[in-house]
């Protein structure tokens, strides 16, 4: 493993065979395994819509939580799509990402898309 390495995950498809099939597994072993000393998921887009209303969804995003992968939202969508509430109540840091993320690739930081 590489010293200081954060992989983020930007997921923003709410297509469950890609959510259970890439984002949870890729996800959890990256920690598991140590290819990754840091992995935050970050939940943008219609994902938002998902995790607010899928109880199952939910529920693995308290596993990967559990397993220690850094989970957090999208303001502005989770406002939009009215989930904020639901998302902060699953222990899921809502923030303002636009910046962040600018910041996170303008320092070359490793963001994987989903």
């Amino acid at each position: 493993m590489l010293p200081g390495t954060h992989l983020h995950i930007l997921w923003t498809r709410d297509d469950l065979v890609t959510w259970r099939e890439f984002v949870v597994p890729y996800a959890t072993n990256s920690l598991k395994y140590g290819w990754w000393e840091r992995v935050t998921l970050i939940v943008w887009g219609s994902s938002t819509a998902l995790a607010a209303r899928d109880a199952a969804v939910q529920r693995e995003l308290a596993d990967l939580a559990e397993a220690g992968v850094e989970l957090t939202a999208c303001r502005q969508c989770a406002e939009h799509l009215a989930a904020d509430r639901i998302l902060a109540d699953l222990g899921v840091e809502v923030v303002y990402w636009g910046e962040r993320l600018a910041r996170v690739q303008a320092g070359g930081g490793a963001v994987l898309t989903i």
